[in-house]
């Protein structure tokens, strides 16, 4: 089983930050608890797949301005 097929079909949504160009693209998608991450551009190229408390943990930290550059 591939990565992406863990993903419930239908849940992928496009990151509203990607840009107009189509270069920096993601979508994120959720199965049984676990949420996949893709490449728009490629979505036949690998997914990351986190399990529930990881990709919450990451989020959070997002929202608190942590990877901010």
């Amino acid at each position: 089983m591939r990565n992406r097929d863990v993903i419930t079909p239908g849940t992928w949504r496009k990151s509203s930050r990607s840009n107009a160009a189509q270069d920096a693209c993601v979508e994120v998608g959720g199965g049984d608890r676990v949420i996949g991450v893709r490449d728009t551009t490629d979505r036949d190229g690998g997914t990351l797949v986190f399990d529930d408390a990881s990709w919450r943990e990451f989020a959070d930290r997002v929202k608190a301005g942590r990877f901010d550059l």
